[in-house]
């Protein structure tokens, strides 16, 4: 008897909608889209350093671009996605060492890390902000 017929409504590999979306899916895909965040906050961090180098009409120019709302909500979503990258990180070399491999581990990790990244930065934003 041939098991071809038996499979043929089954796909061929497996795709996101086959699985169920846990917390540690979700924060993989976090974790590749904070990667590409940092690649674009660098693009914004190496611009400002250009135009402290050229002078301060266009070093006054960009700090008006990232002083004015839009400016400050994309600094602090970069500053989200520094935090929350680095803490994936951690996250990872934890699991490096064995440690934290079981199901209700890798939750507790990855909520913390969730709300670490959230908290740490909004924390950093409001001594920034004092500071200033």
């Amino acid at each position: 008897m041939s098991t071809a017929g038996l499979n043929a409504n089954r796909p061929l590999s497996p795709h996101l909608q086959i699985y169920r979306v846990t917390m540690t899916m979700a924060m993989s895909i976090i974790h590749r889209i904070t990667g590409v965040g940092l690649y674009l906050g660098t693009v914004l961090l190496t611009w400002w350093l250009v135009a402290a180098a050229s002078g301060p009409a266009y070093f006054n120019f960009v700090n008006r671009i990232f002083g004015s709302w839009i400016g400050l909500v994309i600094l602090f979503l970069f500053s989200w996605t520094l935090i929350h990258h680095m803490l994936g990180g951690i996250r990872h070399l934890i699991w490096d060492t064995g440690t934290g491999l079981g199901k209700p581990a890798r939750d507790i990790l990855a909520t913390a890390t969730l709300v670490g990244s959230t908290t740490i930065t909004v924390l950093v934003w409001i001594v920034g902000l004092l500071v200033r």
